[in-house]
Order: structure tokens, then C-alpha cells, then sequence
């Protein structure tokens, strides 16, 4: 090879990756300030280079990685365009609250409460008794979901108390023989089912 070879120029090799080409041109272009190589024989050099890998190429002595000779062999498929789900629409805190239940954990409770519906319809006087235990079922229900009994206490009495009021205020509407007391009752066990059913 005489002096004027581009590949010695450059100070690479035949067998340099491109990268390594890149590199070297870099390296020589911030040197030609202290040696005094103009900036031009660089480049000129460089193209050479470029020119003799293109050739090279062409002639099959260059293996092209796959990629490159078919990028469209590489592309993803474009992802089909889809709108959130409800789920990931729906603010966290109220996803946290919601709970998918399994069967048994919508029939058991539906059982309990059913069971106090019957007791307090043997009168009114037995309403707030059922209604007690209805409580202490729905404390156990819901602390046995996730273990934070004071969650659970504020959703049983919340869920107690609304049950209560809206009932106590449709008996009348409803025009039943049934004392306000029994209405409001079963209003409130069912409030409680939902909640210990589908809330955690």
C-alpha cells in the first residue's frame, strides 16, 4: 500500500466497521490543528474510504447486516389506534375501591342479610336488633377483604345510615302495611350487601 492510501491516512483498516471509520475521521480532523494536516485531505480521505467500502459492497465482499439491506423486514406493525378502557378512565382511588368479587363472596353476604331481613319482618321491634347484627356482619365482611377495621367501621356506618334515611323516607311513599321501621331495615341490609360485596 503507497503512502497516499486513504485507509492509512485515516488510520483504519480494511476490515473497520463504519462506526470505527466515523471515529477515526473525528480523531483526525481535532489533531490537524497540532500537526498541521489540512482538514481537507482528511475528508478526502474519509470519502475515499466511503467510496471503496460502497464499491466493496457492491461487489459482495461486504457482508450488510440484515437490517440494513431490509429495514422493512425490522418495522414494528403500527399498533391499532384504541381508546382508554374504562378502566384506565376511571380515577385510581376509585379503582382501589371497587372489588371484583367471586361468587361466594356475593352470596354469602346476600345469605346473612337476607337472614336479618327475615328476622326484622317479624316485627319492628325486631328491626334494630337485626339491624345490629346486620353491622356486626358487614364490620366482619369488609375487615376480612383487606384488614383495615377503621374502614370498614366508617363504610358500615355510612352504609347503615343511608340505608335508614332513604328507607324511612320511601315507606310512606310506598303505601305498604309494613311498619316504617321493617322498610327501612331491609333498605339498609341491602345498602349493606352492596357494600360488602363490591366495595373493599
Amino acid at each position: 500500500m503507497s503512502d497516499r492510501n486513504p485507509y492509512e491516512r485515516l488510520g483504519v483498516s480494511e476490515d473497520s466497521s463504519f462506526e470505527e471509520i466515523q471515529q477515526a475521521r473525528q480523531r483526525q480532523i481535532e489533531r490537524s490543528s497540532e500537526d498541521g494536516t489540512p482538514v481537507e485531505q482528511i475528508e478526502m480521505a474519509y470519502d475515499a474510504v466511503l467510496m471503496d467500502r460502497l464499491r466493496m459492497r457492491q461487489q459482495g465482499k461486504i457482508k450488510v447486516p440484515e437490517g440494513i439491506r431490509f429495514p422493512e423486514r425490522k418495522a414494528p406493525a403500527p399498533a391499532p389506534a384504541s381508546s382508554p378502557s374504562l378502566d384506565e378512565r376511571t380515577p385510581g382511588w376509585i379503582r382501589d375501591s371497587i372489588d371484583r368479587p367471586e361468587r361466594n363472596d356475593i352470596l354469602i353476604p346476600a345469605g346473612v342479610f337476607l337472614a336479618l331481613s327475615v328476622l326484622s319482618a317479624f316485627g319492628a321491634q325486631y328491626a334494630p336488633i337485626a339491624l345490629a347484627f346486620g353491622a356486626g356482619a358487614s364490620l366482619y365482611l369488609l375487615n376480612r377483604k383487606d384488614g383495615r377495621f377503621g374502614r370498614a367501621a366508617l363504610l358500615t356506618l355510612v352504609s347503615v345510615t343511608f340505608g335508614i334515611i332513604i328507607g324511612s323516607l320511601l315507606a310512606p311513599l310506598l303505601g305498604t302495611p309494613l311498619a316504617p321501621e321493617i322498610v327501612a331495615s331491609w333498605l339498609a341490609f341491602f345498602v349493606l350487601w352492596l357494600t360488602t360485596s363490591f366495595l373493599r
